[in-house]
C-alpha cells in the first residue's frame, strides 16, 4: 500500500524527479521500433499516432503487443524508481512519465495517446484499480472496436476505482491522469460524434 502524499522533498528533487520522468516517458518506443523494422516512420500512416494501436496497422502485430508493453513498462518503472525517494517524489515522477509520452520534446511535443503509459503508472500505483480498468477497455474494445471510445470510458472508471481500492491522493492524481488522456482525444472525439473514427483492424 502506497502511503500518503507527504512533499516534504525540496523543490530541486521534485524538479528532478519531474525531468527524470519526463525523459523517461518520452522515449518514442513505437517509432523506434517501427523504423528498426524497416516500416519507415508510424506517423506517416493510419492517425498518425507513434502508440501501439497505430502500430497494429502496420500489420505486424508483435511489434504492436512490443510496443504495448513498453509504453506500460516505462510508465510502470516511473512510479517504481520515484518510490524508493518517496511517495511525493514517485507522483512527480510518474506525472512527468505521462507528460513526457503525451508532449515528447523531439518530436514537437507530438507523442502518443498516453492510455498504455497511464496503465503502467496505475498498475504500479494501484494494481486493483488498474486491472478492473483495463478489464474495462478490454470489452469495450472487443465490443465496439474504437479502440479510443474504449480507453475514455476506462479512463473514466480510474479516479472511482482508485479512490475505492487506493488511497484518496492516488484517486486525485488518476483525475490528472484522465484530464490528460481526454484531452489529448480531443480529435478521437470529434471523429466518434462525427461517425468517422477508425475501427481497430481497419
Amino acid at each position: 500500500m502506497i502511503h500518503p502524499i507527504s512533499w516534504e522533498f525540496s523543490w530541486p528533487y521534485l524538479l528532478t524527479a519531474l525531468a527524470g520522468g519526463y525523459l523517461l516517458g518520452a522515449i518514442p518506443f513505437g517509432l523506434i521500433l517501427t523504423k528498426l523494422a524497416g516500416l519507415g516512420d508510424v506517423r506517416k500512416i493510419g492517425s498518425g499516432n507513434i502508440g501501439a494501436t497505430n502500430v497494429l496497422r502496420t500489420g505486424r502485430k508483435g511489434l504492436a503487443a512490443f510496443t504495448l508493453v513498453l509504453d506500460t513498462g516505462k510508465g510502470a518503472a516511473a512510479v517504481l524508481i520515484g518510490a524508493y525517494y518517496g511517495p511525493d517524489i514517485m507522483i512527480i515522477a510518474a506525472l512527468g512519465a505521462l507528460i513526457g509520452h503525451l508532449f515528447p520534446v523531439w518530436l514537437k511535443f507530438h507523442g502518443g495517446k498516453g492510455v498504455a503509459t497511464a496503465a503502467g503508472l496505475m498498475l504500479a500505483l494501484a494494481w486493483p484499480a488498474a486491472l478492473i480498468s483495463i478489464a474495462i477497455w478490454l470489452f469495450l474494445a472487443m465490443t465496439f472496436r474504437y479502440s479510443s471510445l474504449a480507453a475514455l470510458i476506462a479512463t473514466l472508471c480510474i479516479p472511482p476505482l482508485s479512490y475505492w481500492l487506493s488511497t484518496p491522493q492516488i484517486a486525485e492524481f488518476s483525475i490528472l491522469i484522465t484530464l490528460l488522456i481526454w484531452y489529448r482525444h480531443i480529435p478521437n472525439i470529434h471523429r466518434l460524434l462525427n461517425g468517422t473514427e477508425t475501427r481497430i483492424g481497419s
